[in-house]
């Protein structure tokens, strides 16, 4: 036996420590992607080109040996060229000898003078394979055309759906790093979803409730995503850490005082809210009292300025929206009689707006959007239009985009992060096919590039183009239903979404222990225990009429079964006395005044109780004469 365990401790030498031994299956991230890839009929491409590129900018995933060589390729591969002959374009290059000649040719060509008459040597070079110097324009015009198509790599092969909540998801806020997002909905809930700590389940860390019973308006970051602004339906703002722990809320103003720049803060329900993009100390609020409020989250009693918007008759028309520019230099806001006014930061400024766009749209506004620079602005509104408006020459907008139906106040519009295209998205109508989509524009030519499907049944309403990430983020709901869509390219995208889709859930192991919990209610005796409540009982007693005693009731008709009819009378002596003429019912004929006054003289003739005791003493009554003047009077 000795012998036996030597000679398989030589043999088991030769092989490595881990021969033999069993792996854990693991999911590669070709399957992993395959399973979030959107459909091809989700979305309606605008541009042929742009539909050929999305398709062509994965591979066939079968074809490659391992996950991360696969990853590696698609991420260090130059997009495909869609045409296969551009490598080659026109006839070959001709030799480096009669380069000259194409300059001499192209200096000719500059000389001003009638052309020079055609040649043997011409004809010759016309039958030979160059023809020519090499067509220049054809290189360039490639080179622009995939460019073009460059930039309209949206990035929406895959999509993955943060779940949760039970009604439309209204509010969406991702902070700057990309690792944290924000989701606010109608069921007057707030879910916190971490990307770093969340695994392929896609659940949220954390869940809050701002205000109870009123719903989540808008969600936003500060500068530095420490902290976030959550504006729901009520007066107050409320700010929350990183962790979702309640720092404060803003004061509520007395909605007896009239002015609203006497009030200490909003005294109606907030419409808008958003950050400072660069001071992380100021919030701007915008609510249906009318009013847009500059606050100072160190201080939660009091408010730095008051904004009225300037109206046509004096009056309270609530402030349905409010932007900050990017550099936080200029405040936007959206008013319920279709104005956009616009008001500039600068010393000794008041509440009257720098620029203002009467009529801007025929129904309330709910998304505004400054360009980088500051010269453009977007907006959105309740009529189904999007407007792209150019500051400098406010007369007319340059372009309006129409049959967006929009039946949500928070519905926004986001730009992409170069700024080349800017999208928004649709409602769901009543009577319409398509659902909710998300819409892309060329800010350059004004015109739509591609139609992108979110939901059949939902409608979309908040949407964001992270620029570290390259993801695209889009709410939608219903009132049953809600969450947020996220569409990546794993090719294109980074972080975010790719490392929650890859992160598998633990699983459950036989050594896992977990202590069952203890309730202790003492009210579960029966000494603390509360009565049972009797109601039900009470009303099935009254429905049964003999437990409830309930009387008889009338027979209607002649009477049968010994009893008498209520036609001549419920009860039979009154019957009998009735037919005998005893009774006569002439109360119901006769007029209760004259039937008291009728024994007036009888009583002043013969008084029987009260008055023979007052006789001797009683004053005789006088009563007052009226002359004929007071009466014409």
């Amino acid at each position: 036996m000795e012998d036996d365990a030597d000679i398989y401790d030589g043999i088991r030498a030769q092989f490595p420590l881990t021969f033999g031994k069993q792996q854990k299956s693991q999911t590669s991230l070709e399957a992993i992607h395959n399973a979030t890839r959107r459909p091809t009929t989700a979305s309606a491409a605008i541009n042929d080109n742009n539909n050929n590129k999305t398709n062509e900018d994965l591979p066939s995933l079968s074809s490659s040996s391992s996950s991360k060589a696969w990853l590696d390729s698609l991420r260090n591969s130059k997009p495909p060229n869609p045409n296969p002959n551009d490598s080659v374009i026109g006839p070959p290059h001709p030799p480096p000898g009669p380069v000259p000649d194409e300059d001499d040719d192209n200096d000719d060509d500059v000389m001003v003078g009638p052309p020079r008459p055609p040649t043997a040597s011409d004809d010759d070079d016309d039958d030979d394979v160059v023809i020519g110097p090499p067509r220049p324009p054809v290189g360039p015009s490639s080179d622009s055309d995939s460019e073009e198509e460059n930039r309209y790599r949206i990035p929406m092969s895959n999509e993955i759906i943060l779940k949760g909540h039970t009604k439309i998801v209204s509010a969406l806020a991702i902070d700057h790093s990309g690792s944290r997002v924000l989701s606010g909905s109608f069921d007057y809930t707030v879910r916190m979803f971490d990307f770093q700590g969340m695994n392929s389940r896609l659940q949220s860390f954390r869940q809050l409730e701002p205000f109870e019973g009123h719903q989540v308006r808008n969600l936003s970051w500060s500068p530095t995503s420490d902290r976030f602004l959550c504006v729901t339906g009520s007066a107050q703002a409320k700010i929350f850490d990183r962790d979702g722990l309640t720092l404060g809320e803003f004061i509520k103003g007395d909605m007896y005082i009239r002015d609203l720049k006497n009030t200490k803060g909003h005294i109606t329900g907030l419409t808008c809210g958003e950050w400072h993009p660069k001071t992380k100390e100021t919030i701007l609020t915008s609510s249906e009292d009318g009013s847009l409020r500059i606050w100072d989250v160190n201080d939660f009693k009091s408010q730095k300025q008051v904004i009225k918007p300037k109206l046509a008759r004096p009056g309270r028309i609530p402030v349905t929206t409010c932007a900050w520019d990017r550099e936080g230099k200029c405040i936007a806001g959206g008013i319920g009689d279709g104005s956009i006014q616009i008001w500039n930061l600068k010393p000794g400024w008041g509440s009257r707006p720098d620029i203002y766009i009467e009529k801007s749209h025929s129904d309330d506004i709910t998304g505004l959007k400054f360009s980088s620079d500051g010269r453009i602005l977007l907006s959105r509104s309740f009529d189904g239009s999007l407007k792209v408006w150019d500051l400098r020459q406010i007369k007319a907008p340059l372009k309006e985009f129409d049959d967006l139906p929009n039946n949500y106040a928070q519905t926004n519009i986001a730009f992409s992060p170069d700024e080349q295209l800017f999208l928004t998205g649709t409602s769901i109508e009543k009577e319409s096919t398509t659902g909710g989509v998300l819409c892309f524009y060329d800010c350059s030519k004004l015109e739509l590039v591609q139609r992108v499907g979110i939901s059949p049944t939902c409608s979309v309403v908040q949407c964001a183009w992270h620029p570290r990430l390259n993801q695209i983020f889009a709410t939608a709901g219903d009132k049953s239903q809600g969450g947020t869509h996220v569409m990546y390219d794993p090719t294109l995208s980074e972080r975010g979404a790719l490392v929650c889709v890859a992160r598998a859930p633990r699983k459950k192991s036989v050594d896992d222990f977990e202590a069952p919990p203890v309730i202790h209610n003492p009210h579960a005796l029966p000494l603390f225990r509360d009565q049972p409540s009797r109601k039900r009982q009470r009303e099935k007693i009254l429905k049964d009429p003999v437990k409830s005693h309930k009387p008889e009731l009338p027979i209607n008709g002649p009477g049968h079964g010994g009893r008498v009819g209520t036609t001549k009378g419920s009860l039979l002596t009154q019957y009998l006395l009735k037919q005998g003429g005893m009774i006569k019912e002439t109360w119901m004929e006769e007029d209760p005044r004259e039937a008291i006054l009728k024994y007036a003289d009888v009583a002043a003739k013969d008084p029987k109780f009260i008055a023979p005791a007052y006789a001797e003493t009683q004053p005789e009554p006088l009563f007052a004469k009226s002359d004929s003047e007071d009466e014409e009077k």
